[in-house]
Parts: C-alpha cells; structure tokens; sequence
C-alpha cells in the first residue's frame, strides 16, 4: 500500500533554498532513516510532512487511510494537565471503547443489547489489553508518575512522554499509521533504546525517522533517505551500504568534475583565441561551452570540520578521588568511590537515568561538593565539559562575537594559529553563517558551535556529557576520528552504543545505590558478557571502582572479559549452529571480497554494476548478522 508522496518540495529560508524539488515515496511497511548535515533542513521537512509547516512549492499527497504520527525533538504539552491526561488528550477510539464498556459496567442493570454492542466494540478494536499495553510502554519508558504535571517534568521525561504517546496511538489505533519522529533515543537510556528498536521492527511499522545512532538505524531502517546539496538520494540497505554508496558517488562526481573542468580549460582557451568581430563561431560549440562551464564550476570544496588543537601537557598527577560519598536525601549517588587517572585514559559512563552519571561529573570537576572525601587534582589538567544545557548566549549575539568573546586566535598543534573565523570555518560555518544569530541556528549547529568553544580553551581532559544528541552523522564520525587520536584523558556519558564502542577502553557502571562497577571493555563487550555481570552482582553492593579496578589488573584487559568465571558449555542446537557458522562465515567473507573487486575493476556494464553493489549489500549485511550470532556463541562457548 502507499502510503505517501513528496513531488518536487522546496523550501527556502532568507535567500538560499534549505531543500529543493525534492521528491520519494513511503509505502506500507517501509523503515527509513534521513541522513544530512544540521542545517540541510531534515526536521523542516519531517514538520511539513506532518502539516506543522508549509513548504513554498511542491506536495506532499497523504492516502486518504493513513494517519500521520509525529514525535518532535521539542514536544509541545498543556503544562496545566497531568502526564496521564496528556496522554489521553484526544479522542481515541480504543479509550472510548472502553470507557462506554466500564460506564454500563457501573450501572445497576446494564442494558443487555448495549452491553453486548460494547463488548463487540471492543473484541473489534482489541480492547481488551488496551490497560496492561499502556502500562507495559509506559513502565518501559520510565513514565512512573501519571498524576506529576507536564510543567514540572525535565526535557527527558517530557520527550519520553510524548515518545509513550505515539506508540501508544500506533498500537490501538484502526487506521494505517505513518510514524515520523525526530531523534526518538535522546533522553533513552540503554535498556529502553534496546525495547524501542524491538518494538519498532514489527512489520506493520512504516517509519520516517531522523536518528544520530547508528546501531538503531542499522537495526530498525531498511532504507536510508540522504539530503546532500539539496537533493535527495535513496539508499536500500543499512548504514554501511549508505556509506558506500555515498562514497562512490563522491569518487564518480569528482572525477566528472576534474573531466569537465579539463574541457572547460580548453574550451576557454580557444574561445578567447577567436576574433570579437567574427561572427563564424560554431553556434553549437558556443553551447557545448556553456554547459562544460557549468559542470566545471558545480564540484562543491567542501570544508571538512577539522580538529586539530594544540593541547595543553599533562603532568604526571592527573587526577585522584578518594573514598567520596554523596546522598542527596535517601538516594545514594556515590559509596566510598575511589579512583585515580592515568593518561590517556577513556571512560565510559553507563548506568539508569538519574543514578547519579551526571552529579559524578561535576563532582570531579568541582562544580559541585561531594558530601566527604577527597579530590586531588593535577596542577596542569584543564577541563573542557560539553554539558547537556547547552549553549549560554544572548538572543541578539552573532556566532562570530560569541567565539571572539572567549578568544581572537586560537593556537593549532603545528605552532600557528587560528583566527575565529577561520577556526569557524573548519566547524563547517560559512562566513555568512558566522554573522547569523545563534538564535536562528538548529539544534546541531548549536552543539557544533559549543563543541568549538569548548575546544577553544585548548583542554587536556575532555568530560563529555551526551555529546551526540543533535550532531548529524559527518559531525559525529569527525568527532570519533578527533577522540581516537587525543593525547588527553577522555570520559563520556552517551546512550549512543556505536560512539562508545569506538571510543572507550573500559567503563564505570552506575548502578544506583551507590554502587560504581568498572568493567575492562567497551559496551558490546559489556553487554554480551552476561557471566562478568553476573560475578559482579554476587560480589555485593558495596562494590566500587577500585575493587574491579584491581581486578583488572590482575590480569590483561583482553582476556579479563573472557575469563572471568567458567563458560557454560554449548547446547546441542547451539554447537550445531556454531559450526554451521564456522563455513558460513568465511564463505560470505570471501563473497564480499569477490564483489568489491569486480566494482573496483571499473569493467562491469551499468546493469551488472547495479547488480554486484545490490548484491554487496545484501552480502554485508548477512555478514554483520551472521559475525555477531558468531560472536555470542563463542563466548558462550569459549
């Protein structure tokens, strides 16, 4: 079924089209990821979509038996209400179902016709789980306070709360649903991204979605939907087909690019050899040389956002916590925590929202006061903290003055330095974007520009509190490539499982209660070693950072995961598959080698070329399928 069609959208703000004559469909069942730099207009276009914006040409044709569903990045609530009433707000046919059902239940002598009309209402609209479905989402999502009032929530329960609304009207309404959200796992801790991505893959979901997690995208979307230089190009395949795809795009646009600009050459040359006066030019020769010009001239010099500071040294004291204890109340963020740096280190932070991961943070920084214990900090450690508040800045302040109100120059690695509107320019502002108000600026463009500040001040221990929410993909896989070679020590606290795999060597788990595990390895390691957790929760609550510190060092860090109690042996089904996965394996491997060749000779016809990158695809992805059920049976297996 089609659900929906966008034909030939443009949208422009002040003078430069954001999006232009853009056109795809959506049908019945399609999961598909938006992909673009902040800025290219992705949320503008989920709104007029949704029919919160108009564009200035084009339509957007809706069937007549879809209803579109919309989770914002910034939910709108009556403040006045409760959660629950915020909820229920609109009339729902499964909740008049069963409020007509429990109304002639309440009555002494129902009538026996119209009860039976509302016990059939509700076989027909499945009512009959409505109650316990609405408190499984709700629970899932952590949304345990029905009657708190929306005006006194945070921004994470109030995005988990408009998150619980759109799922629940997908679940019980009749009509076909088009489900739009807008970076739906801010705010999500692990466990319920973990539930959102299962919950979403069933397949009646038909999903549009604009997310920076690459992990959920790979394991939701089906296809990939990417905004470059304001068009529109469709992608049939998980994250790393896109990238591909897209880089031989890139390599094929250059190298048309660098042809025409060899023509364009000399088609100039001769056009200025000929007389003014003659008029005998060939006519067709002159318009071949308009359209040479204009290819020359459309390879777009793209900034690449560069990261290359000049740090200040460490010293051999970094940084030391001792026996620190801190309650707010009855809840107990830390119990006797100790821990001391080493350079280079990189932490991750994972635990339950409102264990107590961001208190932690200032606490190290001396932003906030632990109840007792000690801190030592090393005289030459400069912290640089990317908070989840954001940016400070006033509504009439242009991003150039922002930047030059903390420094003029900025020094680079190398000993040269930066003015702050060349260093500007390497985050990706124009210098027209640099006179524009940060006010006007998108959400990513925001943490863009806090990221520049924060690097400004030249840090050599960088505290990262949920860095990724509302970075697009280029920015975010620039920002790894930055942190892998960073001399500094490095703790981060992110729900978003790929930028912690890539990034972290081992991480401090919060459990609540005081209690802080550390583990040897980064979160997959974490999450597929169940017998590691499983030792570590029989040892007590009172166990700290430095109790599993000194585990780790009691043997290497690659095989502490590994070795950590005895492996259950392997069932018969599951030794079965293992082996079945051992030539599996290698065959698909050797499959994606062949593919990758025979695109890379350059020989193959069009058609065939088609073929063998649809092909790869497929092939990658049941080799990433395939390698990680490999991977999970090892370490059962071990």
């Amino acid at each position: 079924m089609h659900y929906l069609s966008v034909e030939n959208l443009t949208k422009t703000f002040s003078i430069d089209p954001v999006f232009e004559n853009i056109s795809f469909n959506i049908s019945l069942g399609d999961k598909i990821a938006m992909i673009a730099k902040n800025g290219s207009g992705k949320t503008t276009l989920l709104r007029i979509i949704a029919g919160l914006e108009k564009a200035d040409s084009g339509k957007v044709w809706v069937h007549k038996d879809v209803r579109v569903s919309f989770l914002d990045q910034d939910p709108k609530f009556d403040e006045t209400k409760s959660a629950i009433d915020n909820v229920f707000a609109h009339k729902h046919p499964v909740i008049e179902a069963v409020k007509q059902y429990e109304l002639l239940l309440e009555e002494e002598n129902p009538d026996g016709d119209q009860l039976a009309e509302a016990m059939g209402r509700m076989d027909e609209l499945n009512a009959w789980h409505f109650e316990s479905t609405v408190q499984q989402i709700l629970s899932r999502l952590k949304i345990n306070h029905l009657d708190q009032r929306v005006v006194s929530m945070s921004g994470g329960q109030r995005k988990r709360l408009a998150l619980a609304k759109v799922l629940i009207d997908l679940t019980f309404f009749e009509q076909h649903t088009l489900l739009i959200m807008d970076e739906p796992t801010n705010h999500l801790d692990f466990e319920m991204i973990d539930w959102l991505e299962h919950f979403l893959s069933n397949d009646n979901v038909t999903l549009l979605l604009v997310t920076h997690d690459r992990y959920f995208l790979d394991n939701v979307c089906n296809e990939v939907l990417e905004m470059d230089n304001g068009q529109i190009y469709v992608h049939r395949g998980n994250y790393e087909y896109f990238l591909m795809r897209r880089a031989e795009r890139e390599v094929s646009e250059a190298a048309s690019v660098d042809k025409a600009r060899n023509s364009y050459r000399k088609e100039l040359e001769w056009m200025r050899k000929q007389p003014k006066a003659r008029t005998t030019k060939s006519k067709s020769r002159i318009d071949a040389f308009a359209d040479v010009e204009a290819k020359a001239h459309s390879g777009r010099i793209e900034e690449k956002l560069e990261l290359n500071m000049k740090m200040t040294r460490l010293g051999g004291k970094i940084l030391e916590l001792k026996k620190l204890y801190k309650n707010f109340g009855d809840k107990v963020i830390l119990k006797g925590f100790d821990y001391t740096f080493k350079k280079g280190e990189r932490i991750g932070i994972i635990g339950k929202n409102g264990a107590g991961k961001t208190t932690f943070l200032n606490i190290v920084q001396g932003l906030e006061n632990a109840d007792s214990g000690k801190i030592n900090t090393g005289e030459t450690v400069v912290f640089g903290y990317f908070s989840q508040q954001g940016l400070a800045f006033k509504e009439d302040q242009r991003v150039i003055e922002f930047v030059k109100n903390i420094a003029e120059h900025f020094p680079l690695a190398d000993g040269t330095k930066l003015s702050a509107g060349k260093f500007l320019e390497r985050f990706q502002f124009t210098p027209e974007q640099q006179f524009t108000y940060i006010s006007k600026l998108s959400g990513g463009e925001k943490k863009r520009l806090q990221l520049l500040s924060i690097l400004f001040t030249n840090p050599n221990f960088l505290i990262l509190d949920e860095p990724t929410n509302d970075l697009d993909l280029i920015t975010l896989t620039v920002l790894e490539e930055f942190l892998q070679e960073y001399q500094g020590c490095v703790m981060i606290v992110s729900h978003d499982r790929y930028f912690m795999d890539k990034l972290v060597d081992h991480l401090f788990i919060f459990d609540g209660d005081g209690v802080v595990r550390d583990f040897p390895g980064n979160y997959t390691q974490f999450r597929l070693n169940s017998d590691w957790k499983e030792e570590s929760d029989d040892r007590g609550t009172d166990l700290t950072a430095k109790d599993t510190a000194t585990k780790v060092a009691e043997q290497p860090a690659a095989t502490s995961t590994a070795t950590a109690t005895a492996k259950r042996k392997f069932s018969y089904k599951e030794k079965t598959e293992f082996e079945k996965l051992e030539k599996e394996v290698p065959a698909l491997e050797k499959q994606k080698e062949e593919l990758n060749e025979k695109i890379a000779a350059g020989t193959l016809p069009y058609d065939e070329l088609q073929k063998a990158i649809d092909l790869l695809g497929k092939v990658t992805l049941e080799l990433e399928e395939k390698e990680l059920r490999w991977l999970e049976l090892s370490e059962i297996g071990g």
